[in-house]
Order: C-alpha cells, then sequence, then structure tokens
C-alpha cells in the first residue's frame, strides 16, 4: 500500500481556506498514487487555540458540511480539526477518518492535551484504531505520541500503520521530532507516517519534515522545510 503525510502552511481560522488547501494536497496523495493521507494537528484552523476557543463556529463536525471537499477526494482521508465537545462543553482535538467513498470510517479526540491546550480543550479516553484493506492503522495527535503506554498499546494491538498528526515547530521542535517519530516505529515495530505544519502555526514556526519511516526505525522518505506538499511510500506489512 502506498500512503503519504502531508504538510501545508494553514491559513488562521480560516476553516474553508484550509478545507481546498488539505483537498487539494489529497488530490496530490491521490495522484501520486497514494491511498491513505494524513494530515497535521489543527489543520482545518490552523493552530490558533484562541480563536477556536472563543468561536465555536470554527468547531468541526465529522459530519459537517464543510468538510465535503476533502471527502470528495477519492482516498482515505486523515484530517485533524477542532471538534465539537460532548454535551456542549469544551471542544475537542478531533481526528476524523473519512473512506475513498467520502464516508466517516472513525473519529479519533487528542488523549494528551500539551501546555495550553489544556485551558481550551476536553482530552479523549479511547484509542484510535482502524482497519483498510487488511492493514490496522493507529492514530494519534502531536503530544500523544511521547507516551510510553499509548505507543505500548498501539504494539499490543498489533497495529501495521501508525499515523501522527503532529505541529513541530523550529528551535527544539526539531529535534524532537527526529527522535520521537524513528523511536515509534522501532519500538512499535510498525510504520509511521508523520504530518506537520510547515511555516506560521499560531504562535509557533512549523519544521515541515513531514516523513514516513519503517519498522525499526529507519527514514523511509521525507519532505523538506519549507513546501506545502506529500511526502509519499510504499509500505510492505
Amino acid at each position: 500500500m502506498r500512503i503519504a503525510a502531508a504538510q501545508l502552511t494553514c491559513v488562521p481560522a480560516d476553516v474553508q481556506a484550509n478545507v481546498r488547501q488539505v483537498a487539494a494536497l489529497a488530490d496530490r496523495a491521490r495522484e501520486d498514487g497514494a491511498r491513505v493521507v494524513v494530515f497535521p494537528e489543527l489543520a482545518v484552523t490552523g493552530y490558533e487555540l484562541e480563536a477556536i476557543a472563543g468561536d465555536s463556529g470554527l468547531w468541526v463536525g465529522a459530519e459537517d458540511s464543510r468538510l465535503d471537499p476533502l471527502r470528495g477526494t477519492g482516498i482515505v482521508t486523515v484530517v485533524n480539526c477542532a471538534g465539537p465537545g460532548e454535551h456542549g462543553g469544551d471542544p475537542r482535538i478531533a481526528t476524523y477518518v473519512y473512506g475513498a467513498d467520502g464516508a466517516l470510517i472513525t473519529a479519533y479526540y487528542k488523549q494528551r492535551l500539551y501546555e495550553q491546550e489544556q485551558q481550551y480543550f476536553t482530552a479523549g479516553e479511547v484509542d484510535g484504531r482502524f482497519e483498510f484493506d487488511g492493514v490496522r492503522f493507529a492514530l494519534a495527535t502531536c503530544f500523544d505520541n511521547h507516551f510510553s503506554d499509548l505507543i505500548a498499546r498501539v504494539r499490543e494491538d498489533r497495529c501495521d500503520v501508525h499515523l501522527a498528526s503532529s505541529l513541530y515547530g523550529t528551535g527544539g521542535g526539531i529535534e524532537e521530532r527526529a527522535k520521537v517519530y524513528p523511536g515509534i516505529a522501532a519500538d512499535a515495530n510498525v510504520f509511521v507516517a508523520l504530518a506537520n505544519h510547515v511555516g506560521a502555526a499560531g504562535p509557533f514556526t512549523g519544521c515541515g519534515g513531514a516523513a514516513l519511516w519503517a519498522p525499526g526505525g529507519a527514514l523511509i522518505t521525507e519532505a523538506d522545510d519549507r513546501t506545502a506538499m506529500v511526502a509519499v511510500a510504499d509500505i510492505g506489512v
């Protein structure tokens, strides 16, 4: 199976503009032969925490019609956004997985909220999993990937591919990104696909480097540090 990890520069707090970007990159991944594509953390709004907290119009449910363009791309699309909270509560950092036919396969909610995220979001409690064409996928969002218990469950659940929607910035984020994800590939014995921001991302500057690693931690392919693009590779499971 060929899969893709995307990177982009989001338009702050503009759902429609970002959905158009996501859909265009999903089209590009499909044209490159990928059957699954994963996008960065909060790709639908950008990493704009205060704006999200102050405007529930930026919260996007799995069936929101604003997501229709990306549901029509003909590829399994893993997209992260600010999702509505339960029972009118605070929003959650949500990952929605849509099939090539546009139908929702599953939803996952970030379990480990990073620093300031705890002020604005409610954490999820259930691990993200789905199967497609005989391949078992795990889902995680950025800071989730820093916790050994979550990664241990990826291994215990016999997942084949770990999909990470993330934001790593320049500076210390470059080193974290380069350490954490090959480490997951080695520790959980899975393929890892990392999607990241590139350029301005709220208070950060995304360092790009969307990439895929093989079980054991060897790098398969890697995007640059400046261009909206997809990193595409074949995996064998």
